[in-house]
């Protein structure tokens, strides 16, 4: 059985103040959820603050990026030891938005997510479609491709300690969200090239999220689609009320 993974993006939302605020509200609202994973990816400036903000808990804390580099003479990049450094355990990789604004690419994608493994943190590995590839009935193409090119040269082990998130580009912050058995078609796919790539039991292991306009009244129905293992959330996680609501789905 997949343990349901729930986990919040905040991207470029919530100073260390305002991290320890949502907390104060989040911890009791979240305090009887049972039997799944929550994660919070605040940016990384508030990780220590939400590392703080968790201890004693279950919530695990993630970083938005890294650099797939140890060190060296890259500024204003991050590293996966500094995150790891820092007290978080997770990281996202190959988010929609670094693939459409800062030029990641699958190749990327791959050095930073095998960069993530090597320091021991947890990486959730992002893949979806724009909307004109979606209206062009490319979505297929589309996932088989950045499967091949970011996750099919990981090492089986390497492959076993992975989440991947499944990310329609044209639901992420539109309030347009896929239908839950339209998200059910593309983690099937997600789920078959696994099993293609790695083998049965590994795909069967691999827990797949949906991002994109998840929200509380619309997270039932996505969760109740067999291979929909969790929820990559975005807008609704900055409100603590809304993502308690989320993870107590």
């Amino acid at each position: 059985m997949r343990t349901p993974l729930l986990a919040g993006n905040w991207k470029m939302y919530k100073d260390p103040r305002q991290t320890r605020a949502f907390f104060d509200d989040f911890l009791p609202a979240a305090a009887a959820a049972s039997g799944r994973e929550i994660v919070i990816c605040p940016p990384f400036l508030s990780i220590p603050a939400a590392v703080d903000a968790a201890q004693g808990t279950a919530i695990g804390i993630g970083a938005q990026n890294l650099h797939f580099e140890k060190e060296g003479a890259f500024t204003g990049e991050v590293s996966a030891a500094m995150i790891a450094a820092s007290g978080a355990r997770w990281v996202i990789v190959g988010h929609s938005e670094r693939r459409q604004f800062f030029g990641e690419t699958d190749a990327s994608v791959l050095k930073k997510t095998v960069a993530a493994l090597v320091a021991g943190l947890r990486p959730i590995v992002c893949l979806g479609e724009m909307l004109a590839e979606r209206e062009s009935g490319r979505t297929d193409e589309v996932l088989e491709r950045q499967f091949s090119g970011g996750i099919a040269g990981l090492a089986p082990d390497q492959f076993s300690e992975i989440v991947i998130a499944y990310e329609p580009v044209w639901a992420i912050g539109t309030g347009r969200t896929a239908t839950p058995e339209t998200a059910q078609e593309a983690h099937r796919l997600l789920r078959e090239l696994a099993s293609a790539e790695f083998g049965a039991k590994a795909a069967g292991n691999l827990r797949i999220l949906y991002g994109g306009s998840v929200k509380p009244d619309n997270i039932q129905g996505l969760m109740a689609q067999p291979d929909l293992d969790g929820a990559l959330v975005g807008g609704a996680s900055l409100d603590a009320k809304s993502f308690a609501s989320i993870v107590n789905f």
